[in-house]
């Protein structure tokens, strides 16, 4: 270990101090999220500065970090699957969402698809009004190696039909999924905790007294996990300073600046999808100044973590503390967000690919049937996501291949590749949140007044 990295490692040590002396002065939670990502951004660039992206220091300095950033991750990742199931067990047995679960499942997933397909619309006008194509990216080696990963990674998923992605979305050893083992376990544990609930419905009406034993099990399960859930949540200021120092001090800003257009032109298409997620909580009655307030540190961590899934404890813990959303909508919300109706990794990042890739093979990409097109498998891919797994690339991957355009162009955007996916996860997690409080206030179970509340209770 160098000298220069140990002291690296004390001027860290020295800001979770600082974190820490915040939260013993009681300073709000959001406010210590937001330090912990301006500290990380100074950190993190300061160092870049002074050593540079590939030296060694850096990277000697950037595996100790980790343990703060990725043990944090790592900490959420555990609790993920607990907290699927054993809330929307709990949902049934408090008889929340026994009596209109079907239309409470059709809300949610309407509102990700349709979200998705909006978020296709606006990256293709984006795409056009920034007069974006493939032809103008530099295909360097990293470039070439990205599309011929792409291409072996085709090979393997073309012959998977949608009803054969459908299927595995099927829970056939549930406690397989529990492991997080396959890329759709998530929704599994969703519909195996679904089948648990409605049995537990059943068992009720001709055994009551073991349905009730039951119901207190759950409840006891449910209170220790939220209580887990509540003490990873403290340490949240903690993972933002480590993985933003990361993020800022090992990026590639001579790549970002020589693709500023692409960039420039993905944020702007985010930024105009996260504006209609507040138009649609404005139209349905909410304060969407208030939205963004209690959504801030949600979003934050999942900006810097590029983990949909790792913030999924955050995203729900947000949605039933500070936006009054009930636990079994949150959690059906939250989960299905993982990998259906995606809108940054499955709306505007494949949409913007096919209207540049477009022009390369001769197609017009205003052609109002190919932009229908592109709308239509965008939004259909969202479901074919989660039966493949692999996020951004792999929807990139299924709509290409849908379209008949080349797949391998999809890594000319390797080098800004982690950069944008910061903005997609958080537009990501957005969506699902979105989905949540719309759901819930058009079934009229928004606790209004919770909504309303200033006080935000995220890191209690």
């Amino acid at each position: 270990m160098s000298l220069l990295g140990i002291v690296n490692i004390v001027l860290m040590v020295l800001l979770l101090l600082l974190l820490f002396y915040m939260q013993k002065k009681h300073v709000s939670f959001s406010k210590r999220v937001f330090a912990a990502l301006g500290l990380g951004i100074v950190f993190g660039l300061v160092l870049q500065l002074i050593y540079g992206v590939d030296s060694e220091i850096i990277s000697e300095s950037i595996s100790w970090f980790n343990i703060v950033g990725n043990g944090y991750v790592k900490f959420l990742q555990m609790i993920v699957m607990p907290l699927v199931f054993i809330s929307i067990v709990s949902a049934f047995t408090k008889m929340k969402m026994a009596n209109n679960i079907g239309k409470i499942s059709v809300l949610i997933l309407g509102i990700l698809v349709g979200t998705t397909a909006l978020s296709a619309l606006v990256a293709i006008g984006t795409t056009v009004a920034f007069d974006l194509e493939a032809i103008q990216i530099e295909a360097g080696e990293a470039e070439q190696d990205r599309g011929a990963s792409l291409e072996e990674r085709y090979a393997g998923i073309q012959d998977k039909t949608f009803p054969e992605q459908i299927v595995d979305l099927l829970p056939a050893n549930p406690f397989l999924d529990f492991t997080g083992a396959r890329s759709t376990s998530t929704i599994a544990i969703v519909i195996f905790a679904a089948f648990i609930g409605i049995a537990f419905l059943g068992v009720r009406r001709k055994d009551p007294e073991n349905a009730e034993l039951f119901a207190k099990i759950i409840d006891a399960l449910y209170s220790v996990i939220m209580r887990v859930v509540t003490l990873i949540l403290r340490l949240t200021p903690y993972g933002v300073l480590a993985i933003m120092t990361r993020v800022t001090a090992t990026s590639d800003y001579g790549a970002i600046y020589k693709l500023g257009k692409f960039v420039v032109a993905s944020y702007v298409a985010l930024l105009i999808v996260f504006a209609i997620h507040l138009l649609l909580i404005t139209l349905a009655g909410l304060n969407p100044i208030t939205y963004v307030k209690k959504a801030f540190p949600v979003l934050t961590f999942a900006f810097t973590s590029r983990s949909s899934a790792g913030t999924l404890p955050l995203n729900i813990k947000a949605q039933t503390n500070d936006l009054g959303v009930p636990e079994g909508i949150a959690n059906f919300a939250g989960s299905f967000g993982l990998s259906i109706g995606q809108n940054g990794c499955a709306g505007v990042y494949p949409a913007m690919l096919a209207i540049m890739i477009a022009p390369t093979v001769g197609i017009n990409p205003l052609d109002p049937s190919f932009i229908l097109t592109v709308v239509v498998i965008v939004a259909i891919s969202s479901f074919g996501v989660a039966g493949v797994g692999g996020g951004a690339t792999f929807a990139a991957i299924l709509v290409l291949s849908a379209l008949d355009l080349p797949v391998a162009l999809a890594g000319l955007l390797i080098s800004v590749e982690p950069l944008i996916d910061m903005g997609r996860t958080a537009l990501n997690v957005s969506g699902s949140m979105t989905a949540g409080v719309l759901t819930s206030k058009v079934t009229k179970e928004l606790d209004t007044e919770t909504y309303t509340n200033p006080t935000q209770q995220l890191g209690a």
